[in-house]
């Protein structure tokens, strides 16, 4: 079993009236963000640990009770109460922001282990750990340890004290990637800084993704506009409704032979419905994004499917339908073969309208849809010889 425990006791440097953990991030909490990175990772139980209760505290913990059961602890001997005896558990330091790959670090079987970075590397905020190391804010530890932390005085403090037991003990050092700072890991008490710091996690979660598209195009995008939706507290389900709308009139377009019009605004509503999911991702509402896939992945199709069928009226034969429906089937068998794991060239639903339209606008849409399905094919025969190769 994987279990989480949060440190929540710290004020921020700059609301002295509030705590590092409620400040706002992602539209949410930073709490929540820490909470949202665990439950990815495999977290069945969440531990937070607090010297104090407030009401945005109180608030944070109940939203994140609907995903996962919550206890709130104020010492090591409470949370050696609340955990399984045999859990793992991820510790995960009060102000930290990191991402969900630099967590998955830290799951899996194994010995207790330490986050580390070099002390001349190190963030002010990052707790030493030795002469030459400091803690980088991510820990993996056995529950037991709980029962070693909590035979100190009670006065000690919870993280520092449990900082100090596994660095005297024979405990894995993991070193922190020299990339983790581009992508937002940290310790920030600072709601200012924490903003900043929000806008690069945005950046990362876009950027981290394996398909071409999102890098060179969804990027760019979510860099300029989720900052602004993020800090408009814009919710995710709206800008996915404005897309789904923007994608439903470019359907309606292609019904009524507009198909440049018509693809056009397809693939704005696409762009802006991914870029809802990758809002909703970070705030935890992975629901969201998945029903997103799905609309992306029917816009694409029937954006295909009317544009096969103007092309076959116009050409007299099955020629357009047979292209278009070859492309469906293609594309949907290399979204389910690619699942696991995408190579960067391979073809995303994002793609097609954009390919379609391009060979539209220059007045031929029946190399658009072969082009598309020869790209959508030699993707799904990549992705056969990977899986076969696995």
């Amino acid at each position: 079993m994987l279990a989480g425990l949060i440190f929540a006791t710290d004020d921020a440097d700059d609301r002295p009236d509030r705590l590092a953990a409620t400040l706002p991030f992602g539209g949410g909490t930073l709490l929540e963000y820490q909470a949202r990175l665990l439950v990815a990772a495999g977290a069945a139980q969440l531990l937070v640990a607090v010297a104090r209760l407030t009401p945005e505290l109180i608030g944070a913990v109940n939203r994140i009770g609907g995903r996962v059961p919550v206890d709130i602890i104020r010492s090591a001997s409470e949370a050696t109460e609340k955990v399984h005896p045999l859990a793992r558990i991820i510790v995960v330091a009060d102000g930290l922001v990191s991402t969900g790959a630099i967590v998955d670090m830290l799951v899996g079987e194994g010995d207790d282990a330490l986050l580390v970075v070099s002390q001349s590397d190190a963030l002010p905020q990052f707790e030493r750990v030795d002469a030459d190391t400091a803690w980088a804010g991510l820990a993996r530890i056995e529950a037991r340890r709980l029962a070693d932390v909590a035979r100190f005085p009670s006065d000690y403090d919870f993280q520092s004290t449990l900082l100090r037991v596994l660095a005297q003990g024979r405990t894995l050092r993991i070193a922190l990637p020299g990339s983790a700072a581009r992508e937002g890991h940290g310790i920030q008490r600072d709601s200012r800084a924490l903003a900043d710091r929000s806008r690069a996690v945005l950046s990362s979660i876009v950027t981290a993704r394996p398909a071409w598209f999102d890098r060179v195009v969804l990027a760019p995008l979510a860099r300029w506009t989720l900052p602004r939706l993020v800090a408009k507290t814009v919710p995710s389900i709206a800008l996915a409704g404005a897309g789904a709308v923007v994608a439903l009139a470019g359907l309606a377009a292609l019904v009524f032979d507009l198909p440049m019009t018509g693809l056009a605004l397809a693939e704005g509503g696409i762009i802006a419905m991914a870029l809802a999911a990758v809002l909703g991702s970070l705030r935890g509402e992975d629901r969201l994004a998945a029903a997103q896939g799905r609309i992306i992945g029917g816009v694409v199709a029937l954006s295909a499917l009317l544009l096969g069928r103007m092309a076959s009226l116009e050409a007299m034969t099955a020629t357009g339908w047979t292209l278009a429906i070859g492309l469906v089937a293609v594309a949907a068998l290399l979204e389910r073969a690619a699942r696991v794991r995408r190579s960067i060239w391979w073809a995303s639903p994002a793609v097609y309208p954009l390919i379609l339209l391009g060979f539209t606008a220059a007045g031929h849409a029946l190399i658009g849809l072969t082009v598309a399905g020869v790209y959508a094919l030699a993707s799904l025969a990549a992705a056969v010889e990977r899986l076969t190769a696995d």
